[in-house]
């Protein structure tokens, strides 16, 4: 399921009501903290919260979070 919300077009939300607001109420949090990208302030921290939901039993309740990092950063090209 994170892979699937992570390949969600940017700015969708979710069609259940309920989980759109979430979605944007995190992302307006998130944002309030002011950590900004890399870590050096700002007002972006995230660019976007997807939240998708599928159900299971409760005791193996699974929750991902896919995060951009140094990967998503760095690119090198030999010419």
């Amino acid at each position: 399921l994170a892979k699937k919300a992570l390949y969600r077009g940017f700015g969708t939300r979710n069609p259940d009501r309920f989980y759109a607001n979430l979605e944007q109420e995190f992302l307006k949090e998130i944002n309030k903290l002011g950590v900004g990208p890399q870590s050096l302030g700002g007002h972006n921290t995230a660019l976007d919260v997807h939240i998708e939901v599928h159900p299971c039993h409760i005791g193996s309740l699974p929750v991902a979070v896919n995060l951009g990092g140094h990967a998503h950063r760095y690119k090198e090209v030999e010419l």
